[in-house]
């Protein structure tokens, strides 16, 4: 495998095997900050495949989908979001 460093990116390769596996490269992974028990997800946009975290990516879609929410719920501070966990978590006391 050859990795050429360019700013910010790097470019690595992997032999996909018979059953269509392939070892994510060391470099990869600690990047993205998965070890063995991590999953990961394939986004497929317009022919390419991005490789991410799925922990990561999970949380970057929560945050996305809360934004619109954020300010017509009164959440725009962490003290409020704190708050309203708070009262969640009383209510089903």
């Amino acid at each position: 495998m050859i990795a050429v460093p360019l700013p910010n990116t790097f470019i690595d390769n992997a032999k996909v095997m018979a059953k269509g596996q392939v070892t994510i490269p060391k470099d990869v992974r600690n990047v993205l900050g998965i070890s063995s028990g991590s999953c990961v997800t394939f986004v497929v946009e317009n022919g390419s495949v991005r490789l991410v975290n799925s922990a990561v990516y999970a949380m970057q879609m929560m945050q996305k989908e809360m934004e619109d929410v954020r300010g017509t719920a009164g959440l725009e501070t962490e003290e409020a979001v704190m708050r309203t966990v708070r009262e969640i978590r009383s209510e089903s006391e």
